[in-house]
């Protein structure tokens, strides 16, 4: 009787240890958006005389990103799921994003390299990142030259700057900006309402110089976007401002 318990026991634990390990090992794994709200999320990023000829991807969860619609005026489009920078899996990162000819060709492949490294279960947060670092300081992952990444998008999901996740709207351009740093604008380090905000800090061939929309510009673009808006909310309640 003692062994029998002894190896329900063991079988128990086994089972627990089996069920925990594979919790783990899926934490890479993403949800699948529906199609036509993906689009849509993706193309919000851009002013809306680009999206009609613009080059969308959007994200197989189980490879990564693919291009659904091959546009013609060079800039592409699509949603950030995964921040490699911060070395965390999660699954509520919602970032629509676009970039000119010059950010699809130099910059966008970090975040494809990103998307299909998570995609395929084979490495951790930290292993992504570390490869992607490695790739920056080999020269893989060249500096872009000047250009923009609009970022206008009713609704974005993502770290703050007290690096908490919140849905928020603030629609704005990023500028290339490799290895800029706020003292080389003139600005503080967090900077102050007007100025521009700085990403990389001095460190990143993929640096960016930010500007935001007006409010006026800002009430307009979420005003635009009502529906969206709303059917994101509908298909995730934290997406909703």
């Amino acid at each position: 009787m003692k062994k029998l318990q002894t190896l329900n026991l063991a079988l128990i634990w086994l089972l627990a240890m089996t069920n925990l390990a594979c919790a783990q090992s899926h934490d890479w794994e993403l949800d699948k958006m529906p199609k036509d709200l993906e689009t849509d999320f993706a193309l919000s990023a851009l002013p809306s005389h680009l999206r009609a000829d613009a080059s969308i991807y959007l994200l197989d969860p189980n490879k990564g990103y693919y291009i659904s619609k091959k546009g013609t005026n060079g800039f592409i489009c699509f949603v950030i799921r995964t921040e490699w920078e911060r070395a965390q899996f999660r699954t509520d990162l919602y970032t629509p994003i676009s970039f000119d000819a010059e950010g699809a060709k130099v910059i966008f492949p970090v975040y494809a390299d990103a998307a299909a490294m998570r995609a395929s279960g084979k490495f951790g947060a930290k292993q992504i990142k570390d490869t992607i670092d490695s790739r920056i300081e080999k020269g893989i992952y060249k500096s872009p030259k000047p250009g923009i990444s609009y970022m206008l998008g009713p609704v974005m999901r993502t770290f703050d700057d007290k690096n908490v996740v919140v849905t928020m709207s603030i629609p704005h351009y990023m500028f290339y900006a490799p290895y800029l740093t706020a003292a080389d604008l003139g600005c503080t380090a967090k900077a102050s309402d007007g100025e521009p905000i700085v990403l990389g800090e001095g460190k990143s061939p993929h640096g960016f110089a930010i500007m935001m929309t007006g409010e006026k510009a800002k009430s307009k673009i979420v005003a635009d976007q009502a529906q969206l808006v709303k059917r994101l909310a509908e298909y995730r309640p934290y997406l909703k401002i």
